[in-house]
């Protein structure tokens, strides 16, 4: 079985072709910089690293590029509000972001453009665009697209025609999904955006947010590339709009295949901070989770699936991520000498599941099926040292996937579990026996499971 995913575009999952033999070009929407991302954020950077992991495991060469949003209504509207640089607010949210990336264990785009290093490129294409007749200015000196021009327009997002309304004008960049009005290319400056301002054929302002991707997203990958990704609430009117734009500016395709992972909600509700359930990554870390256990809870819902967070769920993960790295020490523990009987990993399992627009549920369920073999193997003593290096290295294939079974936090977490340890032996020696059974009930809550003998106290994971 072929790769095949889910086209929003077509509404229909269908086998995945490149364009290029080998070589996969994908773009992901990056955030819009004038704040910390949040959880549901991250849903969708976890979903699209994991498209990009699972390319890569596939044997495609994948070019990747994730914009950074640092002008447009929001950045500008907080960089004023705080008497803060534009440059200064939106640099700070870029690196926590990056920071937080990293933290997931989220792979680096190989590019990471930042829109206002493309404005003059922006108004080159606008420019085009309205040479073509596509788009037309104001007296103000805004350039808006003009819908009409542009026989396609709505195919994303299933819009009637009187769902449209060319000749109507919103400069908004997001507006309401039950009506098309033509979309701002160029911004003409106005008071409230005081200094940041960029020079245009028609006076002083700024480029649209629909425009800024699709001048990032062909300036690395082409005009025509394979995949675009980012959440649902980006389809309309963002990835509408850029279709629109792209395909009138090139005059050739745009993007072959479109993805969008679902929603997040929290406890069954919309996040919000009026609700008290809206989470960055710091917060949930700061509860004491792992940055691995968030991981694998945001990884583990099929993408075009609502996920609902609840931090019993990320205890949940945190089980399970312990039970295969608990596997991978036994493993490593059964690997000397030679012989033995082997246990055949689930390749093709895996790869059936994963063809299958990335159905990480069966995937993991042949994982963790194997890994109940392997233990009961490994407890009855007929795993030979060669098939328990042959688990462990098939174990570490599939992490390349997941990307948090082995991950640098693990050391981490065991100089902060040998540090706690090293506590409770110094309660236990003065007779401080509370303090010794709160940090074993603290190690018991990250499925740390102490035993006590004659030659000191071990650890390993539940």
């Amino acid at each position: 079985m072929s790769l095949e995913l889910f086209n929003t575009l077509t509404r229909k999952k269908s086998p995945f072709r490149p364009l290029e033999a080998g070589q996969v070009k994908l773009y992901t929407c990056g955030p819009t910089v004038y704040d910390t991302a949040h959880i549901g954020n991250m849903r969708t950077f976890i979903f699209e690293d994991l498209l990009r992991r699972y390319l890569t495991y596939a044997g495609y060469k994948v070019l990747h590029v994730m914009n950074i949003t640092d002008v447009d209504d929001k950045t500008i509207e907080r960089a004023i509000r705080e008497d803060r640089d534009l440059q200064e607010l939106t640099g700070h949210y870029t690196e926590s972001f990056i920071a937080d990336l990293a933290t997931l264990n989220i792979l680096p785009a190989q590019h990471l453009p930042r829109a206002t290093e493309f404005v003059a490129e922006m108004a080159a294409g606008i420019e085009t665009l309205v040479q073509k007749g596509h788009a037309y200015a104001t007296p103000d000196g805004s350039v808006f697209f003009d819908i009409s021009s542009f026989d396609g327009y709505g195919q994303l997002v299933n819009l009637q025609p009187d769902q449209q309304r060319a000749g109507e004008r919103t400069a908004e960049d997001d507006y309401g999904k039950d009506q098309a009005a033509d979309f701002a290319l160029w911004k003409a400056h106005k008071p409230s955006d005081g200094p940041y301002q960029w020079p245009s054929p028609w006076g002083p302002g700024r480029p649209g947010w629909h425009m800024e991707c699709s001048i990032m997203s062909t300036h690395f990958l082409g005009p025509h590339f394979d995949i675009h990704c980012g959440g649902v609430d980006n389809i309309f009117p963002h990835h509408e709009n850029e279709i629109a734009q792209s395909r009138c500016l090139f005059g050739t395709p745009f993007v072959e295949t479109w993805l969008h992972s679902e929603h997040l909600i929290v406890d069954g509700e919309k996040m919000s901070k009026s609700r008290g359930n809206f989470y960055t990554l710091a917060d949930i870390l700061d509860r004491g989770y792992s940055a691995a256990a968030v991981r694998y809870t945001l990884l583990t819902t099929h993408y075009r699936q609502q996920l609902n967070f609840t931090f019993a769920k990320v205890a949940e993960s945190q089980k399970a991520l312990n039970r295969l790295r608990e596997l991978a020490r036994r493993l490593e523990q059964a690997s000397d000498g030679a012989g033995g009987e082997e246990v055949p990993a689930p390749d093709a399992e895996l790869r059936a599941a994963l063809d299958n627009d990335l159905n990480i549920a069966g995937a993991l369920g042949a994982i963790f099926g194997w890994a109940k073999e392997l233990f009961g193997r490994l407890d009855g003593q007929t795993l030979g040292p060669a098939g328990a290096r042959a688990a462990l290295e098939a174990l570490r294939r599939y992490d390349e996937i997941l990307g948090c079974i082995f991950v640098n936090e693990a050391a981490g977490d065991a100089a902060a579990i040998e540090a706690l340890l090293k506590e409770r032996n110094a309660a236990r020696s003065a007779g401080d026996w509370a303090r010794a059974d709160a940090i074993r009930d603290e190690l018991a809550g990250q499925g740390i499971i102490l035993e006590d003998g004659a030659e000191g106290t071990v650890w390993k994971r539940g």
